[in-house]
């Protein structure tokens, strides 16, 4: 009907500008007249739905998805937007690392080295360290490597290892081929032949014309045809009924080759043109590769050649070997100098996030520090981040890392669940009047949404204050320049 007549709950970006949820508003009121919508924070969604009775009001947010990483405070339920912290670095970017990585260890699989691959590996094989530098001693013992290196076979061609044919199938292969070449050559025949015979029946027409008197109708045909005289006419009639001549007889002759071969499979040597026929180089390459069967006295039955084997193993050849590279990408969003980035890391950042509050907010914070995203399904992230707030806070301080129950799908179950228990209330919906009184940027505030802040433009002063304004300076401006300044 042209319309969406029912709620809609939408995701946003964390401090959304408010140019962007002005155009987003306008479309679903004006284009699909939406009755009411509310926006929201995917990661927040996420941090509502695994919300447990026991669980408090506050807590520090760490979403990390494909494109980005958010360290999110939340204090008393809210979002507090003015701490919230963003790190330019996902899945997105582990995966071009990754794929980076191997090409250039593997530059002979450039092409089959895809991001789309790349991807699939980093969800599969890739982990993170609890001490990187560590870990990576530990990759440098032999025994080690080879409990914990992980094959990936690639697709590749299995042309190449020989091929199994028998010796009665390759020499029926290439009868077969000998005589394609032969109908090929054929044909080329007949169609010269039949240029030839056409070119000789013009010309005896001009001869016609010369032996019937008509001299200028004949002087006219001799100039299209490049000719100066009735001599040089008879000479070109001469070599074209002996060219065709010739090829009438190679015409017959093929035929009767391919007659014998078909009954007696015995293969012969196809008739070639002499050296001013119109034979391309690549017809005389292809009849080079029969030069066995061209042979007066067929050889004995040939003996079963065993098929070539390669030097090396090419099933091997097309593996890639992932070693360190496993630790190395998904390392990123804790080094983000890796890559070459001038950004902090994950701990960094969380630490300088803590900092900027009381020392009873970062107990409160600590207390319930939440992992979401796709990006922090990597086994062993939730060990790491431990780690890392075990080194940042004071001795024998307490607090608590809490995963996702569904890292990628837990920010839309918790827009489900918000979206059932807000249904029927106000608190987080927009609805059209709101959007056509105060704008397309105006945001309800909710447990899982933004912070709203206003358009504030700078009030103009009314005239007469402005005129009394202006004749008080004025009257200022009489007196001494001490006075004045």
């Amino acid at each position: 009907q042209g319309c969406v007549d029912h709620p809609i709950v939408l995701t946003e970006a964390v401090c959304n500008p408010l140019y962007s949820r002005q155009m987003m508003s306008e479309l679903l009121f004006e284009c699909y007249q939406v009755p009411k919508v509310s926006y929201g924070v995917d990661s927040l969604y996420s941090f509502y739905h695994n919300r447990k009775q026991n669980w408090p009001c506050s807590g520090l947010v760490i979403s990390s998805g494909y494109q980005c990483t958010h360290i999110l405070p939340v204090l008393d339920g809210r979002l507090d937007a003015k701490n919230c912290k963003r790190i330019n670095l996902g899945g997105c970017q582990a995966a071009v690392y990754l794929q980076r990585l191997l090409q250039l260890k593997y530059p002979g699989h450039f092409a089959a080295i895809t991001l789309s691959r790349m991807e699939e590996i980093l969800h599969e094989h890739s982990y993170v360290a609890e001490d990187y530098i560590e870990e990576l001693q530990k990759w440098r013992c032999p025994e080690y490597y080879e409990n914990n290196v992980h094959k990936m076979q690639l697709p590749f061609s299995n042309k190449l290892l020989g091929s199994t044919l028998t010796s009665e199938e390759k020499q029926e292969k290439k009868q077969q081929q000998l005589r394609r070449l032969q109908e090929l050559n054929a044909r080329r025949r007949e169609e010269k032949l039949q240029l030839d015979q056409e070119r000789l029946d013009r010309l005896l027409y001009v001869q016609e014309l010369l032996e019937d008197g008509q001299m200028d109708q004949f002087h006219k045909a001799l100039v299209e045809l490049n000719m100066d005289s009735a001599e040089e006419l008879q000479s070109y009639i001469n070599k074209l009924s002996v060219s065709v001549e010739q090829t009438k007889q190679k015409i017959l002759q093929s035929e009767v080759n391919i007659e014998v071969d078909v009954v007696d499979s015995k293969p012969e040597t196809p008739d070639l043109d002499p050296l001013g026929s119109e034979q391309s180089l690549e017809d005389v390459e292809s009849i080079n590769e029969f030069e066995p069967l061209f042979a007066e006295e067929q050889p004995e039955a040939e003996k079963p050649v065993a098929a070539v084997q390669p030097v090396f193993n090419l099933a091997e050849y097309h593996q890639l070997f992932l070693g360190t590279e496993r630790i190395r990408a998904p390392e990123i969003v804790f080094q983000p100098s890796l890559i070459g980035e001038d950004q902090a890391g994950i701990a960094e950042t969380m630490q300088y996030v803590l900092e900027r509050y009381s020392k009873e907010q970062q107990d409160v914070l600590v207390q319930n520090v939440f992992l979401t995203g796709g990006n922090m399904m990597y086994p062993g992230l939730k060990g790491r981040v431990q780690k890392e707030l075990l080194e940042m806070r004071p001795f024998q301080s307490s607090f608590q890392v809490h995963l996702a129950s569904n890292p990628v799908l837990d920010a839309w179950y918790g827009a489900r669940d918000w979206a059932v228990e807000y249904m029927n209330r106000e608190e987080g919906w927009i609805t059209r009047k709101d959007y056509e009184e105060k704008g397309g940027e105006y945001l309800k505030e909710h447990c899982a949404s933004n912070v709203y802040v206003p358009i504030r433009l700078p009030k103009q002063a009314p005239r007469s204050a402005e005129s009394s304004a202006s004749s008080k300076g004025q009257a200022s401006g009489t007196g001494t320049p001490s006075e004045q300044a």
